[in-house]
C-alpha cells in the first residue's frame, strides 16, 4: 500500500517540472490526482492512468478567485473530497528593480502569492465545512516557497523574492489557524534543475553542466517530490514547517530571529544608536 493510498490530492502547476514529479509520484503512491496547470501537458494525466492511477486535467487559472474555487470543486466533484493541497505553480518575470515593470511584478505576486492564497482560502472554506460538520479532515498544505526570499535573496528577483517570502510568512499564519479543523500547512523552498532555475541569474551556470548517463541526479525535480508526498501524507505530524530541499539536503528553516540588541533606558538618541548599532 503507498504512502498516499486513498488521499485526494490538488497540485497546481502540475504541467511540467516539479509539479509533474510531483502528481506522478502522489499516483505511485496511491493518491487520485487533479493535475492542475494553465498549459496542461495530456501526458501527465495520460501517463498516470496508464500505469492504473486516477488523474483528472485541470485548467483553471490560481492567480484568480473564482478559479482557485474551481479547482477545489472540481477535486471534490470527481473525487468526493479532498485530502491535500500542493501549491506550487509558478512563473518568472526577473528584473533588477530600477527596470522592474508594473506588469513583471503583478504577473509574479499574482501567480506565486495570489494563487498560493486562493486555493489555500477555498479549500480551508471546504475543510472548516467538513469539520463543523462532524466529518474532521487529516488533510495537508504543501507551499513552495524558495531559497530566494528566505536564505538566498537573489539579486534581479525581487518580485519573487517578496512572493516566496510571502509564502512561507502565509504558511505559519494558516498552520496555525487551520489545525483546529484536522489541517496540517508545511512548505517547502527547492532547488532543482528545472526551466525555472536555469533561467535565474546566478543559477543557470550551476545546473547547465548534463549528469551522465545513468549516474544519479540529486537536483533532479524528481528528488524532490518525496519530501512532499511524506508532507502529504496521512500520518506525517509536522506542521508550521518550511524544509528547504536540494541535491541530498533537506534542511528546516526558521524566520526572522534577534542576532543583536541594544537597549536603553531613556528616550533613544541618534548619536547612542549611531555609537552602538554597528
Amino acid at each position: 500500500m503507498g504512502a498516499l493510498e486513498g488521499r485526494v490530492a490538488l497540485i497546481t502547476g502540475a504541467g511540467r517540472g516539479i509539479g509533474r514529479e510531483h502528481a506522478l509520484l502522489f499516483a505511485r503512491e496511491g493518491a487520485s490526482v487533479v493535475v492542475n496547470d494553465i498549459e496542461p501537458d495530456p501526458e501527465v494525466v495520460s501517463e498516470i492512468r496508464a500505469s492504473g492511477g486516477s488523474a483528472v486535467s485541470n485548467t483553471s487559472d490560481v492567480a484568480s478567485w473564482a478559479g482557485a474555487a474551481e479547482l477545489v470543486d472540481q477535486a471534490v466533484s470527481e473525487f468526493g473530497r479532498l485530502d491535500v493541497v500542493v501549491n506550487n505553480a509558478g512563473i518568472l518575470r526577473d528584473s533588477f528593480v530600477a527596470g522592474l515593470t508594473e506588469r513583471q511584478w503583478d504577473e509574479v505576486i499574482a501567480v506565486h502569492l495570489k494563487g498560493h492564497a486562493a486555493v489555500l482560502h477555498h479549500a480551508a472554506a471546504y475543510w472548516k465545512s467538513s469539520a463543523k460538520a462532524g466529518s474532521a479532515p487529516a488533510a495537508s498544505v504543501i507551499n513552495t516557497a524558495s531559497a530566494s526570499g528566505t536564505t538566498l535573496p537573489n539579486p534581479g528577483q525581487l518580485n519573487y523574492g517578496a512572493a516566496k517570502a510571502g509564502i512561507a510568512a502565509m504558511t505559519l499564519v494558516a498552520a496555525a489557524e487551520l489545525e483546529r479543523y484536522g489541517v496540517r500547512v508545511n512548505a517547502i523552498a527547492p532547488i532543482a534543475r528545472t526551466r525555472l532555475t536555469l533561467a535565474t541569474p546566478g543559477m543557470g551556470a550551476i545546473f547547465a553542466a548534463e549528469v551522465p548517463p545513468g549516474e544519479f541526479d540529486a537536483f533532479s525535480p524528481a528528488n524532490i517530490s518525496p519530501l512532499v508526498a511524506y508532507l502529504a501524507s496521512a500520518k506525517c505530524p509536522l506542521t508550521g514547517k518550511v524544509f528547504a530541499v536540494q541535491g541530498g539536503a533537506i534542511s528546516e528553516l526558521a524566520g526572522w530571529h534577534d542576532v543583536k540588541v541594544i537597549e536603553t533606558e531613556g528616550p533613544w538618541q541618534i548619536d547612542d544608536i549611531a555609537a552602538r548599532l554597528p
